[in-house]
């Protein structure tokens, strides 16, 4: 089951030549429209007709907020689903963690970084801070990370790997 994340939806927005954004990013929530061609401070905030005067964002902060919000989703989606798989449909180390998971009944969450647009290559910079792996399949079970390809195979041959998962799905199913 491959999933597409609600940041997908985030459009492009230009910048102007401060290196500020000249509009606010939209969203689902957010409707912005610009209320004066002519700067790039006077913005008003429409979805409910109310207006707001602001300045522009600079990039950083947005950059920080974004990733700061891209990090609660990927640990929030971690430590709500028992089996977690980050991975590429291309890859066949991920395939070998996938057929692994099928084999012994498992149904895991799996987010093909490559389906993800542009936000693919963000999530798997930010699973390289959180876990020092930078490379896929990156698994996650009962909220830890477990590792990649190998380290998960690894589990399955020691007879570890079985207890791992009822543990983590006997854990969600108490939540």
């Amino acid at each position: 089951m491959a999933i597409t994340s609600h940041l997908a939806k985030l459009r492009y927005v230009p910048l102007d030549r401060h290196g500020s954004f000249s509009h606010p990013p939209c969203n689902e929530f957010l409707h912005v429209q610009s209320s004066r061609a002519s700067t790039s401070t006077g913005l008003s905030f429409g979805s409910n007709g109310s207006t707001k005067q602001c300045k522009p964002m600079l990039v950083r902060s947005m950059a920080s907020s974004f990733g700061s919000r891209l990090e609660e989703s990927v640990k929030k989606t971690v430590a709500s689903h028992p089996v977690v798989v980050y991975s590429k449909t291309w890859c066949s180390y991920s395939s070998e963690v996938k057929s692994l998971f099928k084999k012994l009944g498992v149904e895991p969450l799996v987010i093909e970084l490559d389906e993800l647009g542009a936000q693919g290559p963000q999530v798997q910079k930010l699973l390289e801070r959180l876990t020092g792996q930078h490379t896929v399949p990156n698994v996650f079970i009962g909220g830890k990370h477990i590792g990649g390809c190998s380290d998960t195979v690894k589990l399955h041959r020691k007879g570890e790997l079985q207890s791992l998962l009822s543990e983590a799905t006997a854990k969600s199913k108490e939540n």
